[in-house]
C-alpha cells in the first residue's frame, strides 16, 4: 500500500501503464498470472521477503512473467524485521507462538502443517521455512527501492526512472539501488559537535536535545551506516534512524559499519589506553539487543544471514 503514498501521482502511472496484478486493490487470481505469457509484465514491484513456499512460488512466477523485477521495500531488499526470526528456527518459532504465549489456548497442541485432512477433504497451506530470505536470494533482481516503507520520493523516482528508461532505452545499471549514495547522517539537520560519549541510552531513558545529534547524546542512531534518500524523516520526529534504508554503498555490511561508527564516538579506537577490557564490556552491555539494533532490517542480507542451526 506504500505505492498509494504517492497520492495523485498514481494517476500518472495509470496514464503510462496498465496495472495487471495488484492483490490488495484488484480481484485477480494467481492462475491469471500463471496464464500470462513470459515477460508479459514490463515492471513488477515485489514487496516482502521470502518466508514460506507461497512467497517463493510468487517470486519465481513474477520473475518469469516480468521483464524488470524490483525489490520494493526493506523486506524484499534486505529481509526486513521478519528476518530477525533467523535467530531461531521453525520449531522454536512455532513453540513460542502456539504453546508458550500467555494468550494461546491450544489444548490439542496443534501446529500448522502444509497438508491436513479434514472431513471435507484435504487442506493445503504454504510451508513455513526455517529461514527468511531476501528476494535476490531466490531470484534475480533488477533494481532495489529501500525503505520501510519506501519514502514517497523513492517510489516516485523509481517509477519515473524505470518508465522513462524503458521508453528511451536508458535504464540504470542492473542491480542498482534507486536511492542516493549518501547516508542518512548527510541528510540530517541536527547539529554535530564531534563529542564523545561514555553511556548508551535506550530511546525512553533520555530526554534529548532536539537540536543536537542523537548519537552524540548517547542514543544509538543508525544514520552513519544507513543509505539516505528518506530525508531523515525519523530524525525530524526526534526518533533515531533504525536502518531501514539498508547499508551505504561503500560499507555493505551495515551492522559492522555501525559498530565501527559507535566505537569511534565512544573513543574506543582513538583512546585504547584509557579503556580496560572490563570497561569496554560494560559499555557494550548497555546495548540491550545488539542484533536487533544493528541488523533490524538487514540480517538475512548480511554476512551472518542467520544463527547456525544445530542438528
Amino acid at each position: 500500500m506504500a505505492v498509494l503514498d504517492i497520492d495523485e501521482k498514481i494517476l500518472d502511472v495509470i496514464n503510462v501503464a496498465d496495472i495487471v496484478f495488484w492483490p490488495v486493490a484488484m480481484d485477480i487470481k494467481y492462475r491469471d498470472v500463471e496464464g500470462m505469457p513470459d515477460k508479459y509484465i514490463d515492471v513488477c514491484f515485489f514487496n516482502g521477503g521470502i518466508r514460506n513456499s507461497e512467497q517463493e512460488h510468487m517470486a519465481k512466477l513474477l520473475r518469469q512473467k516480468s521483464k524488470i523485477l524490483v525489490a520494493y521495500g526493506s523486506c524484499a531488499h534486505l529481509g526486513g524485521i521478519p528476518g530477525l526470526a533467523n535467530l531461531h528456527n521453525k520449531e522454536e518459532i512455532f513453540r513460542k507462538v502456539y504453546f508458550e504465549t500467555f494468550s494461546t489456548v491450544n489444548p490439542e497442541n496443534l501446529t500448522p502443517k502444509p497438508r491436513v485432512r479434514v472431513k471435507e477433504g484435504e487442506l493445503e497451506i504454504p510451508e513455513f521455512y526455517d529461514t527468511v530470505h531476501t528476494l535476490n536470494q531466490v531470484v534475480d533482481v533488477d533494481y532495489y527501492v529501500p525503505g520501510c516503507p519506501p519514502a514517497i520520493e523513492r517510489t516516485v523516482y523509481a517509477l519515473e526512472t524505470i518508465a522513462n528508461g524503458m521508453i528511451k532505452g536508458e535504464l540504470p545499471p542492473r542491480g542498482s539501488v534507486l536511492a542516493p549514495l549518501k547516508s542518512v547522517c548527510d541528510e540530517c539537520i541536527k547539529k554535530k559537535e564531534s563529542k564523545k560519549i561514555s553511556h548508551i541510552y535506550r530511546v525512553y531513558e533520555k530526554v534529548v536535545d532536539p537540536e543536537r545529534c542523537l548519537l552524540e547524546q548517547g542514543v544509538i542512531c543508525m544514520g552513519p551506516a544507513t543509505r539516505g534518500g528518506c530525508g531523515a524523516r525519523c530524525l525530524k520526529a526526534d526518533m533515531p534512524c533504525t536502518g531501514c534504508g539498508g547499508p551505504c554503498p561503500e560499507s555493505p555490511e551495515q551492522g559492522a559499519a555501525m559498530i565501527s561508527a559507535l566505537a569511534s564516538i565512544l573513543g574506543v579506537e582513538e583512546e585504547k589506553e584509557k579503556y580496560t577490557v572490563e570497561e569496554v564490556e560494560k559499555i557494550v552491555d548497555q546495548i540491550v539487543d545488539p542484533v536487533g539494533t544493528f541488523y533490524m532490517y538487514a540480517l538475512p542480507a548480511s554476512i551472518l544471514k542467520r544463527r547456525v542451526m544445530r542438528k
